[in-house]
């Protein structure tokens, strides 16, 4: 079977998503990188709690990038994503720089999704309305 362009942006964006979470937001927190600390501090959380979130991130992200667990993968992240939100917003963070930066990323992660699996797009069509 032939993956058309549709099928091949799907992967980009899937592929730039992914390139983004690892490196800026796993690695930091795996590694035991002092930035990843301060910000969670600075966010109201308790000191040690990067690498748990760091691990979580990283499971979400292997079963979104498994073909068969990747809706499964995206529902978590964006529960993930959601309590990420709620963080900034409790923070008093800015609204479209900080607050609204979880909501950019799963738009970027279900618009990857959506473009590179047919069953996703039959269940959530896009139609034009003559």
């Amino acid at each position: 079977m032939k993956a058309t362009p549709m099928v091949w942006s799907g992967r980009v964006l899937t592929g730039l998503f992914a390139l983004f979470i690892l490196g800026a937001s796993v690695f930091p927190k795996l590694s035991g990188m002092p930035v990843a600390e301060e910000t969670m501090a600075q966010l109201g959380w308790p000191h040690g709690y990067a690498f748990a979130i760091g691990l979580i991130e990283l499971g979400c992200l292997i079963l979104y990038l498994i073909p068969r667990t990747s809706v499964l993968g995206a529902v978590l992240f964006m529960g993930l994503l959601g309590g990420a939100m709620a963080t900034q917003i409790r923070a008093g963070a800015p609204l479209f720089s900080h607050q609204l930066f979880s909501l950019y990323l799963g738009l970027v992660m279900w618009g990857g999704l959506w473009l590179r699996d047919a069953s996703l797009r039959a269940l959530f069509p896009f139609r034009r309305v003559a």
